[in-house]
């Protein structure tokens, strides 16, 4: 299937890319732009996710599903495109810049291209302001980052290490003046040294899809969010639940669970970000 093209000028150009430094004067479109309304949000990390990343991504996006939001990302593999296809699993529209020209023979990277097929056919779009035929070049990944960066009210960020490509965007995001959010990862990791140190330089932290709706303005349904949480809890993840009827020590916690420090740690870390759990005062309990 070829891509069908369009070209955006002028007054045809979303608003927020013709806010920032050096704005594109023509895009070249597959598919069709969000309708007015819609609050797009870039999602970007590391290439090399690990499985705490893939998951947190899914579970970040699945939990945005029925608001009018639009994940805008780089298709690179990883956390960009692993972000597009937990968007089209939650029923939101994706918006995919690729570092290189729109057509089926350039098209960067490569094992994205039936993604972007997927993206169009669900109603999202394709944009590049590389002419069709242009391959990637070095230089044409910062260009893209910026148009990432510039459509989005807010750039989330998981995984990425501390000298990444994805802090490009991270920066761009706030010399925008857009918000920059980061998802906290374990501090002995490699590819959380990024986004911990985003934190730590005041970005706001992610733990829950509460949090991004809160970030992009929108209003949170308290109770809703409690019984979809619990609902879609895996086996091991209600068995914990189970063993918190009453707030718990973390060691306590870890030996009722009966696995390795490692694995329990790594468990309890995934549901904090769910936000199926808290710690406080130095207890664990159900958020």
């Amino acid at each position: 299937m070829k891509f069908d093209l369009k070209i955006l000028e002028g007054k045809d150009i979303p608003e927020g890319l013709k806010e920032i430094p050096q704005p594109p004067t023509k895009l070249y479109i597959a598919g069709k732009l969000p309708p007015p309304g819609t609050v797009c949000l870039a999602v970007v990390g590391s290439r090399k996710c690990t499985t705490y990343g893939k998951d947190i991504v899914r579970k970040l996006i699945e939990g945005l599903r029925g608001y009018p939001i639009a994940i805008v990302s780089g298709l690179a593999m990883g956390i960009d495109s692993l972000s597009h296809e937990a968007a089209l699993n939650a029923g939101l529209l994706a918006v995919a810049f690729p570092g290189s020209g729109i057509s089926d023979e350039v098209f960067f990277p490569p094992t994205s291209l039936k993604l972007a097929h997927r993206i169009i056919e669900a109603g999202g779009c394709i944009l590049s302001e590389f002419e069709p035929d242009m391959k990637a070049q070095y230089y044409t990944f910062p260009m893209r980052n910026r148009l990432v960066a510039g459509i989005s009210k807010a750039a989330l960020i998981i995984e990425a290490e501390e000298k990444s490509g994805t802090l490009i965007t991270a920066r761009m995001a706030l010399d925008y003046n857009r918000e920059v959010l980061a998802v906290p990862g374990n501090i002995y990791s490699p590819n959380s040294k990024g986004t911990n140190k985003l934190i730590q330089n005041g970005a706001t932290p992610i733990t829950s899809p509460e949090d991004i709706l809160r970030a992009l303005g929108f209003k949170v349904d308290e109770q809703s969010k409690q019984e979809s949480l619990f609902a879609d809890a895996r086996p091991e993840e209600k068995e914990v639940m189970k063993l918190l009827r009453e707030p718990q020590a973390r060691d306590d916690l870890i030996r009722m669970m009966q696995k390795s420090t490692a694995q329990a740690n790594a468990l309890l870390s995934v549901m904090e970000i769910k936000g199926l759990i808290k710690e406080e005062m130095g207890e664990i309990r159900l958020a």
